[in-house]
């Protein structure tokens, strides 16, 4: 299983962003998947999450009404739309997997299956 996170970005306040996560090795549908990032000097903190049973999609407070996650399932891939940014999204962005559950658990839970991770991708909002 690998994951492979792409689209990060310098942009300014008020801008959008759209992050893409390809998963090889498995078919993205079937579980939760979703986004966590982590800023310079603090914790990791989870963004999202979408079930492999129907799509239902969970966000946290602090990116809710802004950010949504998606996938596409022809594709394989998940995505994260980020709109009207914040200096404060700024970070480093990571997608996750609960595999073998297609449930999130991921918003109590860090996964930590080996692979459940891919790199990340820095988004960096300027004011």
């Amino acid at each position: 299983v690998q994951l492979q996170a792409s689209g990060g970005g310098l942009v300014q306040a008020g801008g959008s962003l759209r992050l893409s996560c390809v998963a090889s090795g498995l078919t993205l549908q079937y579980y939760a998947f979703g986004w966590f990032r982590q800023a310079p000097g603090k914790e990791r903190e989870w963004i999202s999450c979408i079930s492999g049973t129907d799509g239902t999609a969970i966000h946290a407070d602090s990116v809710k009404g802004r950010f949504t996650i998606s996938r596409d399932n022809a594709k394989n891939v998940l995505y994260l739309q980020m709109n009207n940014l914040k200096p404060e999204d700024t970070g480093v962005y990571y997608c996750a997997s609960d595999t073998p559950s297609p449930v999130c658990f991921m918003q109590q839970s860090a996964p930590t299956r080996p692979n459940s991770w891919g790199q990340g991708t820095q988004v960096t909002v300027s004011s």
